[in-house]
């Protein structure tokens, strides 16, 4: 698989529901340098794990949607926004976040991560609509 079918593999995912996620997409040295609205984590293998049991307990899905996918040798470049129907109202999909992220691939699993994020806002989802519309 190339770097950049790892990382949509990944994003593809079930990561609500799967337990094994972590393990089938993370390198056992992996660390995830994430700067968000609540500060700076460096997020290593446990902590990952760790990260993804809390999201099963809260969400029923997740999905992300894609403006870039870009590869270079074993480096990818995303932008996309994560969507998600929570445990509480599984019938409605919110917008969460907007993620920028870097993503090294080492052995063919997730290595080093540099992700940016900040929270969903309705002012952007009117302007993405808008947006989309003119392309049309």
């Amino acid at each position: 698989m190339s770097a950049k079918e790892i990382v949509r593999a990944f994003y593809n995912s079930d990561l609500a529901n799967d337990s094994g996620v972590v393990s089938k997409f993370f390198h056992p040295d992996c660390e995830l340098h994430w700067s968000s609205s609540q500060g700076f984590s460096l997020l290593k293998y446990n902590d990952i794990v760790n990260f993804f049991e809390g999201t099963r307990k809260s969400y029923h899905s997740l999905r992300f949607e894609f403006t870039h996918l870009i590869e270079a040798n074993n480096t990818v470049i995303t932008r996309h926004t994560l969507l998600a129907n929570t445990i509480e109202n599984p019938d409605t999909e919110v917008s969460l976040a907007r993620f920028s992220a870097i993503w090294e691939i080492k052995d063919n699993k997730l290595y080093r991560g540099y992700e940016i994020s900040q929270l969903a806002d309705e002012n952007h989802d009117k302007a993405m609509d808008s947006y989309a519309k003119r392309k049309v």
